[in-house]
């Protein structure tokens, strides 16, 4: 089958084609053929990249007004005679589309074909992610509004691996009538990618979903922590909202929740404005005064410049504290695995956020983390390390084509 893998912002639109199918699955024989990105859409100077594997990228700047414009548009561009797609000659090749939902709520514990009853209890969850889902919508309409029904389009949660949180790990200690009225509660995120990195780490050791106890670390721009046990998640760092939790490039992560109306009180700005800055402008952005990319920071430090040292001490310290609260709350790990951007091509994150941790049984070994770089999958603890350390990167976009293959042939989910 080949699969449209579809994730919209809500400026963006970004896309692989990937040819899969279930007899692939444990041979992992699937084929990413086709990718791109329209960033600024809604704009008269979008920016246009798309590419087949083995064939010079299409640049462009172009006005591409709404996402119903960005899919026809990538659609003209497969149809092309000088765009060569390996098995897609048109559109009528697609056999299914599968779409990033970021907020599933409680209603979606995994992922389902989309229908109109589908589409309006994904409306109802648009409230808890106001930036996510909206746009998400966006993405669905526009591909019924060009395609109809005709190819099946399926919902994949980023929040679906998280429903095994027990009720001690995902409430709040607030009054429970606001949980039971309004359903505040921790729902968790990046669950398409910690349930990725979990499966290929029971592939590269032999051992079944249920026997896999992990710590996995989402570390991107946008970061959480997740743990897995017996295979499935307990717990996760990001609660309601993805801004809670561990510190990311923008994102304050924890702090109190007092500092809101203080901050408000001091004149800083509305609610909106300090969610904004909470949001948008602080974590290693705010700390380091520089930028929200780790390389930048990371080179900054090097330099000398204290708030660059300050941020990459504060972003491994929280990261730090994590590790050993899940290590605590699943009775010991057998790994901690390390993914996403910053997880699988940072040397020094990963030295600073192993080191002092040999009492808990965690041993990095140097020369294996510095080989480490550049999407390479490996072990890189000591072979003395009671707890193992990976790093394996994500593939959140071969997870959500896996998925719609499932639902779409009604076969059973594996991992």
């Amino acid at each position: 089958m080949n699969v449209f893998v579809l994730n919209c912002g809500s400026s963006s639109v970004k896309f692989q084609i990937i040819n899969t199918d279930l007899d692939m699955f444990e041979t992992d024989s699937d084929r990413r053929v086709a990718k791109g990105l329209i960033e600024r859409v809604g704009k008269d100077d979008a920016i246009v990249n798309l590419e087949a594997e083995g064939q010079e990228p299409v640049k462009s700047v172009e006005p591409i007004h709404d996402h119903r414009e960005a899919i026809l548009r990538i659609k003209k561009w497969m149809e092309d005679p000088g765009t060569k797609i390996e098995g897609i000659h048109s559109w009528d090749d697609i056999h299914a589309i599968g779409h990033r939902v970021v907020h599933g709520g409680e209603k979606f514990t995994k992922s389902v074909k989309i229908d109109k009853e589908v589409l309006a209890q994904i409306e109802e969850c648009a409230d808890l992610a106001p930036l996510h889902n909206p746009a998400n919508l966006k993405g669905i309409y526009a591909c019924y509004e060009i395609f109809g029904d005709k190819i099946p389009q399926v919902a994949v949660f980023d929040t679906a691996f998280h429903s095994t949180m027990p009720e001690e790990a995902y409430l709040y200690a607030i009054p429970m009538e606001y949980y039971e009225k309004y359903r505040i509660r921790r729902y968790g995120f990046h669950g398409t990618s910690h349930r990725y990195v979990a499966y290929r780490y029971r592939k590269l050791v032999g051992k079944p979903r249920e026997e896999v106890n992990v710590i996995t670390l989402h570390l991107g721009n946008g970061c959480s922590a997740c743990a897995i046990k017996n295979g499935q998640s307990i717990n996760t760092t990001m609660g309601m909202t993805p801004l809670e939790g561990l510190i990311m490039g923008t994102r304050s992560g924890d702090i109190d929740a007092a500092i809101v109306e203080y901050m408000f009180n001091k004149g800083i700005g509305s609610v909106a404005d300090i969610f904004n800055i909470l949001n948008k402008k602080s974590g290693m952005l705010g700390i380091s005064g520089l930028s929200n990319d780790m390389r930048d920071i990371e080179k900054a430090a090097a330099e000398g410049q204290h708030r660059a040292q300050l941020a990459l001490k504060m972003f491994a310290l929280r990261v730090k504290k994590y590790i050993g609260a899940y290590m605590a709350e699943m009775n010991g790990t057998d790994a901690i695995i390390f993914t996403a951007g910053i997880g699988e091509n940072s040397v020094l994150i990963r030295k600073m956020i192993c080191e002092g941790l040999e009492n808990l049984g965690i041993e990095l070994d140097e020369k294996l983390n510095k080989q480490a770089v550049r999407g390479k999958c490996m072990k890189i603890s000591k072979e003395t390390s009671k707890v193992a350390v990976y790093v394996i990167p994500t593939n959140e976009e071969l997870l959500l084509a896996r998925d719609t293959v499932r639902v779409v042939k009604d076969a059973p989910r594996m991992w």
